[in-house]
């Protein structure tokens, strides 16, 4: 803890005008992350690229715990570090969308290949949970109450997090999961920085896919992707869907997305085709069964 309270920093709103797109742009996300405070490059793990920030509303001492939404994000298994996803203004945004909601937003950062490959990911996943379940009430929420949003090569790491439990730690368990546009069993036809985490060697695939332990978990899931996205995604997320609702364990919340420009856009107004409201739905029902 002391390590944690030494490392705290509490900022406001602090997006660099900088590195926004259009002004309108920067007009909405001032508004949405509104008396949002921020606690920065908070580290997890023992290596410099283990950092998350948190986001939250008021006085954490004001309300009973409240659920965490943790973020994990990344359009490629690969790159130099995840401090620039980690850092950008459109996860601010959806940490925003978290903390509007009477929620602890969280986002993390995590090693990549090709100098971490599998299952460097999963292993960070976990490290990151046992973290917030440790530390998340200096922040007003409840570790009993994280769900995990894996976001593109993230959903694949939360999924492989969930199908693995020789990759979790002993405090590392979450309430429920969303899986957006991910890739979860790579294949011959990997694209090259798929191959670069998952090795060259195709025979090893399955075993370092999400399967079959996915299959076999209780932990609530919202399934989703997007109908632009390319038709390889879908397929994934089709497959997954199937096989887990032909499972002995349970059949997704399942959303298909009008768009998925970014992390942020997937939860905007919560309107059709977003996953705003199918989220808040998700914690809303593991509050009332009072899960994990």
């Amino acid at each position: 803890m002391s390590r944690i309270t030494a490392d705290l920093v509490k900022i406001g709103l602090a997006l660099d005008d900088s590195d926004a797109s259009p002004a309108d742009a920067a007009v909405d996300q001032s508004k949405s992350c509104a008396r949002v405070s921020f606690s920065r490059n908070l580290r997890y793990g023992e290596s410099d690229l283990n950092v998350l920030d948190v986001a939250t509303t008021g006085d954490s001492r004001e309300t009973s715990p409240r659920p965490v939404l943790l973020f994990v994000a990344g359009e490629s298994f690969t790159g130099g570090d995840g401090t620039t996803d980690v850092a950008g203004p459109l996860q601010d945004e959806a940490m925003c969308f978290a903390a509007r909601n009477g929620m602890v937003g969280v986002k993390v950062a995590y090693r990549l290949a090709p100098e971490n490959p599998w299952p460097a990911g999963a292993r960070d996943v976990a490290a990151a949970i046992s973290w917030i379940r440790q530390n998340i009430d200096l922040f007003g929420g409840s570790s009993g109450m994280i769900v995990a949003v894996g976001y593109s090569a993230g959903a694949f790491h939360v999924a492989s997090f969930l199908g693995h439990p020789e990759f979790q730690e002993r405090d590392s368990g979450v309430a429920g999961a969303v899986l957006v546009s991910g890739i979860y069993r790579a294949s011959a036809d990997a694209s090259a920085t798929e191959k670069s985490y998952f090795g060259a060697d195709a025979s090893k695939y399955d075993e370092r896919s999400a399967f079959p332990g996915i299959l076999n978990i209780e932990t609530p899931i919202l399934l989703a992707w997007s109908v632009l996205d390319a038709p390889r995604l879908i397929a994934q997320g089709e497959k997954l869907k199937e096989l887990l609702c032909n499972s002995a364990t349970h059949c997704p919340h399942t959303t298909v997305l009008r768009s998925r420009d970014s992390l942020s856009s997937v939860f905007g107004p919560a309107s059709g085709g977003s996953l705003a409201e199918p989220t808040l739905e998700l914690v809303r029902e593991i509050e009332a069964r009072g899960l994990p």
